[in-house]
């Protein structure tokens, strides 16, 4: 287990969570997650992991509660994953919704993901409902990415989440993104890999049409279409300046990932997703990724958190292989968030 380093202290700032997993002898040629967690200077750029406790914007909207506990879930199903050397990964802790405030959570969110992307990091967030992406998005844009540049955003799952509310939930967090890009002057961009046709109505349709939002179906993204799956991708990211990726887990099938909200009856297949997010990491326009909606209290075997380990995995490594050691920071970590 790691002790992770000396932190700027907030008012509000809670430990690192332990990290523990196998371990097979000491060296480089026997690194895993748990070992490399926190073991470099929390200002040298890495992957920096934020968990966002929440499952409030989920009862918002009419969902089954429990993804509070998903970030819990995917760091242990990370802890034992073998990381190649050199790889930086950091730990920043939890930011927790309280009570019903998602408001004040979403506050806390973007300020922690606005301190690591001027530090130079890539920040992970691991939900939380889907509501995280709205505080995802606030950090990025409030951290400099934006300026003068053109956000593309690209979600993998099986439902827009476009939909009109007086308040947010784990269903409005593009349709509020849509309108704070318009207040910036910058054209929404907007891509959703699996989306599930008898789960959107017509006026999600209409609406994504209206925000002129690219999109492939479920039945577009099985494995005989990868080739095409990742020329869509590619194409997005040839269009825009600076990426941000999503994954919403009810984009897997039920059978591999039933611990979620809303279990996807055909969904994309686990080998194209991963293609998908190795396509991604490989790109250095990538600056942010969450993912969310493990539901551990609806997980069986560990499904739902293996596969979402392995999607973080697969990101870290892909990113830190594109990109080579990395350069100086440009600002100050944050401390661990609360």
């Amino acid at each position: 287990m790691n002790t992770p380093p000396s932190p700027v202290t907030t008012p509000d700032a809670n430990a690192r969570p332990a990290w523990t997993g196998r371990v097979d002898g000491q060296g480089a040629a026997h690194r895993r997650w748990h070992s490399a967690v926190n073991a470099d200077d929390a200002t040298t750029p890495g992957t920096a992991v934020i968990g966002f406790r929440s499952d409030e914007g989920v009862r918002r909207n009419g969902g089954r509660r429990g993804a509070a506990d998903g970030p819990g879930e995917i760091r242990r199903a990370l802890a034992s994953k073998a990381l190649d050397a050199g790889i930086v990964v950091h730990d920043m802790g939890d930011v927790t919704v309280v009570a019903e405030d998602l408001e004040d959570g979403h506050d806390r969110l973007a300020a922690a993901v606005s301190s690591l992307v001027r530090a130079g990091h890539l920040p992970l967030v691991l939900g939380g409902g889907h509501e995280t992406a709205y505080g995802s998005y606030q950090g990025l844009a409030a951290g400099g990415a934006l300026d003068g540049r053109r956000l593309g955003i690209l979600n993998l799952d099986a439902h827009f989440d476009l939909r009109e509310a007086t308040r947010a939930t784990s269903g409005t967090p593009f349709r509020q993104i849509a309108d704070l890009e318009a207040d910036r002057g910058a054209p929404f961009t907007y891509a959703v890999v699996g989306i599930s046709e008898p789960s959107n109505t017509t006026a999600l349709f209409d609406t994504a049409n209206a925000l002129n939002v690219r999109y492939r179906t479920d039945e577009e993204c099985q494995e005989r279409h990868l080739p095409e799956v990742l020329d869509f991708v590619a194409r997005f990211v040839e269009s825009v300046d600076v990426l941000y990726l999503t994954i919403d887990l009810d984009v897997l099938p039920a059978a591999s990932a039933p611990g979620v909200s809303a279990p996807a009856a055909v969904g994309v297949p686990p080998t194209v997703i991963v293609e998908i997010c190795k396509a991604i990491a490989a790109d250095p326009k990538l600056t942010l990724a969450d993912i969310v909606e493990l539901n551990p209290a609806y997980d069986i075997d560990h499904r739902t958190a293996g596969l979402a380990a392995r999607l973080a995995h697969t990101l870290t490594v892909g990113a830190h292989r594109a990109r080579g050691r990395a350069t100086a920071p440009t600002g100050t970590a944050t401390a661990p968030v609360g």
